[in-house]
C-alpha cells in the first residue's frame, strides 16, 4: 500500500518552499532515514528522508515546483522493491562477483569501481552531499567497492590544477543563464528593502588589535586545552558588542510600525557565507555566554552552514548582527542592515599601519570598524558612542573581562 511523503511543516515565518533536488527516482530502493529530497525555503534547505525501507512509487512534485507546508510530494511503497530495482540489484551483485573473481585471478576488472560500489546507501549519500562523481573515487572495499572512508579521503586530497579553459573563437561571447535560488532571491529582497525602507547611515572607527592579539597568543593553547575550543577574535567582538548594547539600548531595539521595541535580551547574529548564500545564525543570550561558548557556537554554525544543516530555529530572531568581511580581505565596507534590526557591526582585515602613539610613530595591527544603523531610531551621538565603547573594550580587554 502506498504511503504519502509530505513536505515538512514550515514555521509561520516561511510561506512555502521549492523542490531543489530529488536524490531518488521512481522505482529506486531506499533505506529508512535516507535523504530522498531537498526542499529550499527562504531561509534554509530542509531534507526529506524515507520513512522506512522501501521504494519511491511516484513523484508528485518535481524539481523547481513550489510546495506548501505538509503538502504531499511523493508516494512511497514501504518494504516493496520494484522489479526494475530488483533486476538492477541482482545484476549489480553479479558484476561485483565477476569483478572480484577477475581481480583475484590477476585480470583487470571489467566493471568500474564506482559502478560496483554504487549500491550502499551510506556511500551514495556521502557522494551526493560532497558532490564528487563516483567515478573519481578509488574504492578500497571488496571488489573495488567505495566506502565512506574512501569518499572522505578523496575530499581531503588537494585539488588538482584546473584544466586550461576551452578556446573560444574570435567574436564568440559565451553566456550562461541560471535561475536564482530561493535563498539568494530572499537575501536580495531583504537587502533591497533595507536600503529602501530605512534611513541607513554608517559611522567608522578603528581599533588597535595588538592587546587582543597578545592575549590570544599567550592563552590560546591553555584555552583550547581547557575548553576544547580555539580562541579567536570573534568572541571578543561578541562580548564587547553585548556590553555596548547594554549601555545603548536603542542599538538593541527594533521598529514595529509606529512602536519602538526594546529587547531585554541580547541575541547576536553572526553572518556566515555558504555556497547557497549569506546566512545569519543567531547566538542566544550572549550576555550569559562565556568566551568558550561563543567560540563553540560560531564553530558549530560554520559547520552547519557548510553542510547545509542550519535549521529555521538557528536563523530566527536576533537583535544585532556582526559581519566579518575581513576574512575575505576587505579593508573597509558599509554593511547593510539585517532588518528589522536597527544596527550591524562590520569587522575588517587587520593591517599593520604607522600610528602616532604618545608622540612616537609605532607600527600597529589596526582594524577598521563600521557601524551601519537606522537613523530613524538611533541618533549619531548614540551610534558613535556605541562604536567608541566597542573600540575601548577591545583595546583594553581587561575592562571587558572584569566588567569595568
Amino acid at each position: 500500500m502506498a504511503t504519502e511523503i509530505k513536505a515538512p511543516v514550515f514555521p509561520e515565518s516561511v510561506a512555502d518552499g521549492t523542490i531543489a533536488t530529488w536524490h531518488k527516482q521512481p522505482g529506486e530502493a531506499v533505506s529508512r532515514d535516507e535523504v530522498i529530497c531537498d526542499i529550499e525555503t527562504d531561509k534554509v534547505v530542509l531534507e526529506v528522508v524515507a520513512p522506512a525501507d522501501g521504494t519511491i512509487a511516484s513523484i508528485i512534485k518535481g524539481e523547481g515546483d513550489t510546495v506548501l507546508s505538509n503538502e504531499v510530494i511523493a508516494q512511497f511503497e514501504e518494504g516493496a522493491v520494484s522489479g526494475a530495482a530488483q533486476t538492477e540489484a541482482v545484476q549489480s551483485e553479479a558484476k561485483v562477483e565477476q569483478a572480484v573473481t577477475q581481480t583475484e585471478a590477476g585480470a583487470a576488472p571489467v566493471v568500474e569501481r564506482a559502478q560496483v560500489a554504487d549500491q550502499a546507501p551510506a556511500v551514495r549519500k556521502a557522494l551526493t552531499e560532497s558532490g564528487i562523481p563516483a567515478a573519481d573515487v578509488a574504492g578500497t572495499g571488496r571488489g573495488g567497492r567505495i566506502t565512506k572512508e574512501d569518499v572522505a579521503n578523496h575530499q581531503a586530497k588537494p585539488a588538482a590544477p584546473a584544466a586550461a579553459p576551452l578556446s573560444v573563437a574570435v567574436g564568440e561571447r559565451v553566456e550562461k543563464r541560471v535561475p536564482m535560488t530561493r535563498l539568494r532571491k530572499r537575501v536580495a529582497e531583504r537587502l533591497l528593502a533595507a536600503t529602501q525602507e530605512t534611513a541607513m547611515l554608517t559611522t567608522f572607527n578603528e581599533v588597535n588589535m595588538k592587546p587582543i592579539m597578545e592575549m590570544r597568543a599567550q592563552y590560546k593553547d591553555a584555552f583550547e586545552k581547557r575548553h576544547g575550543a580555539r580562541l579567536g577574535f570573534m568572541s571578543f567582538f561578541v562580548k564587547a558588542a553585548t556590553e555596548a548594547l547594554k549601555r545603548y539600548p536603542a542599538v538593541n531595539a527594533s521598529i514595529d510600525g509606529d512602536d519602538i521595541v526594546y529587547h531585554g535580551y541580547y541575541d547576536i547574529g553572526v553572518a556566515v557565507s555558504s555556497e547557497r548564500g549569506l546566512v545569519v545564525p543567531v547566538l542566544r543570550d550572549t550576555d550569559r555566554m562565556n568566551y568558550a561558548e561563543v567560540e563553540n557556537g560560531i564553530r558549530d554554525f560554520a559547520y552547519k552552514a557548510r553542510d547545509g544543516k542550519l535549521g529555521i530555529e538557528d536563523m530566527t530572531g536576533g537583535t544585532f548582527t556582526i559581519t566579518n568581511g575581513g576574512t575575505f580581505g576587505s579593508l573597509l565596507s558599509t554593511p547593510i542592515l539585517n532588518t528589522p534590526q536597527t544596527a550591524i557591526l562590520g569587522m575588517h582585515k587587520i593591517q599593520e599601519r604607522p600610528m602616532a602613539v604618545n608622540g612616537q610613530v609605532e607600527i600597529l595591527p589596526m582594524m577598521y570598524l563600521a557601524l551601519s544603523y537606522d537613523h530613524r531610531l538611533i541618533d549619531g551621538k548614540e551610534a558613535v558612542g556605541f562604536l567608541v565603547t566597542i573600540k575601548e573594550l577591545l583595546e583594553e580587554p581587561a575592562k571587558l573581562i572584569l566588567d569595568l
